[in-house]
C-alpha cells in the first residue's frame, strides 16, 4: 500500500513538472488619441514602437523626414487607460558624426536600456541602397554607437531584403546582456512572402550582444498565410513588434494588411513564440530556402477579430508597438500596444492604445 502511494506521488510530481505553463492574453481596454494633435510644432502620429522606462513611455515616430522620439504619461486607473499625455519631442540630430547623413532613418522600434540609452532600429531604404541599421543614442543625443549586422541584411547583399520589410521590431532581452531584433518580411533567399496558400515564409529574430555590438544568435519564425479574400492589390503579412516575456519566450505581433477594406484592412494577431531544445540557430545560414531548420514554436494568444465589437468603430488599426504596462488590480502584469496611423495619408486611421492582461495557468 505504501509503495502504491509512493508511486502515485511520484507520478503526480512528474506530471506537474512536465506540464508547461499556459500563457493567455486578454483584452482589457482601449484608448484613442484625438486626430491632428501637435507638440512642439510636430504632428502626433506614426507611432511605430513603444517602451516604458522610469514611469514614462517613449515612442518612436516613423517619419524619415524628421526622425524623432515622443515621451508620454499613460495613466491607468482601475484597469482602464484614462489618459495619454504627450510631454516632449526628442529630435534626433547628428552633432558629432555623419551617421544620420549616411543612413536613411526609417525608424520602427525603440527600447531604453538600463543606462538610459535609446536603442533604435531602422529599415533603411533598400531601393536607395541604404542599409538597415541597429544603433544606440545616449540621453544627450551626443554619442551614437552602431551595431554590426549580418551581411545578408544589407541593401545590396545576396540576401535580397525586401524594401520596407527589414528591421521592424526590437526589445530588451531578459538576460539584460543584449536585445532582440525582428524582421518584418522574409529575405528573398529565405522564402516567399505570405499569400493565400501556405508558404515557407520565415523571418529572422536576431539576438545582439550589447557589449560586443554584434549578432550572437538567431531563430526563424514562420509567418501565417492570408485568410481574408483579396479586394485590392496589396495583400501582405509581416511581424511588426516583439517582446521577450520570459527567457526564450516571445510575444510576436503579426499584422496582415489588405487594401480595398478601408479602415478594416488590418488583421492583427499576437503569438507566443518559444525557443525549444531543437530550435535551429540560423545566424550562420545564409539562405533558408533549401536548408532544413526548426523554427520557433508558435501558439496563438489573441486574434483581435474576436474583440472587434469592443474597439472604436470596430477597427483594429496598424498595431506596431508593444511594451509591458503596470500590474493590474488582480496582480497580473499588463502589456500596452500602440498603432501607427501613417499620419492618416491612407484614409481614416487611429492613434490607438490597447491594454491587455497577461495571465498564467
Amino acid at each position: 500500500m505504501k509503495k502504491k502511494i509512493l508511486y502515485t506521488l511520484v507520478f503526480i510530481v512528474t506530471f506537474l513538472s512536465c506540464k508547461k505553463e499556459q500563457i493567455t492574453l486578454t483584452y482589457i481596454d482601449e484608448y484613442v488619441v484625438k486626430d491632428s494633435l501637435s507638440l512642439s510644432n510636430t504632428t502626433i502620429g506614426g507611432l511605430s514602437g513603444i517602451d516604458g522606462y522610469n514611469g514614462e513611455y517613449y515612442m518612436v515616430v516613423d517619419d524619415a523626414r524628421n526622425p524623432r522620439i515622443l515621451t508620454a504619461d499613460i495613466e491607468i486607473e482601475n484597469d482602464k487607460i484614462t489618459s495619454v499625455n504627450f510631454k516632449k519631442v526628442i529630435e534626433l540630430r547628428d552633432t558629432t558624426s555623419s551617421f544620420y547623413k549616411e543612413h536613411f532613418l526609417d525608424l520602427e522600434s525603440i527600447f531604453i536600456d538600463a543606462d538610459g540609452e535609446f536603442n533604435l532600429v531602422s529599415e533603411g531604404s533598400i531601393r536607395k541602397g541604404k542599409d538597415p541599421s541597429v544603433f544606440s543614442v545616449d540621453i544627450e543625443n551626443s554619442k551614437i554607437e552602431k551595431y554590426s549586422i549580418p551581411s545578408y541584411f544589407k541593401a545590396n547583399s545576396n540576401g535580397q531584403p525586401k524594401h520596407n520589410g527589414v528591421f521592424e521590431g526590437s526589445c530588451k532581452s531578459v538576460d539584460n546582456k543584449g536585445f532582440w531584433v525582428a524582421m518584418e518580411a522574409p529575405l528573398e533567399v529565405d522564402g516567399e512572402e505570405p499569400t493565400f496558400h501556405k508558404t515557407q515564409s520565415p523571418i529572422r529574430i536576431t539576438y545582439f550582444n550589447k557589449e560586443k555590438k554584434e549578432a550572437e544568435k538567431q531563430y526563424a519564425y514562420e509567418l501565417e498565410k492570408i485568410d481574408k479574400p483579396s479586394k485590392g492589390n496589396v495583400n501582405l503579412n509581416g511581424v511588426t513588434s516583439i517582446l521577450e516575456y520570459k527567457e526564450g519566450v516571445f510575444f510576436v505581433i503579426e499584422r496582415i494588411y489588405q487594401s480595398g477594406y478601408g479602415s478594416y484592412g488590418n488583421v492583427v494577431r499576437i503569438f507566443k513564440a518559444s525557443v525549444e531544445k531543437e530550435t535551429t540557430n540560423t545566424l550562420e545560414i545564409t539562405s533558408l530556402k533549401n536548408q532544413k531548420y526548426v523554427p520557433l514554436k508558435k501558439e496563438l494568444l489573441i486574434d483581435f477579430s474576436t474583440v472587434q465589437e469592443k474597439l472604436t468603430d470596430g477597427i483594429i488599426d496598424n498595431i506596431e508597438g508593444i511594451t509591458f504596462g503596470p500590474d493590474l488590480s488582480n496582480g497580473n502584469q499588463s502589456v500596452i500596444l500602440v498603432s501607427d496611423d501613417n499620419f492618416q495619408v491612407y484614409g481614416k486611421q487611429l492613434n490607438q492604445f490597447i491594454l491587455l492582461e497577461i495571465s498564467n495557468k
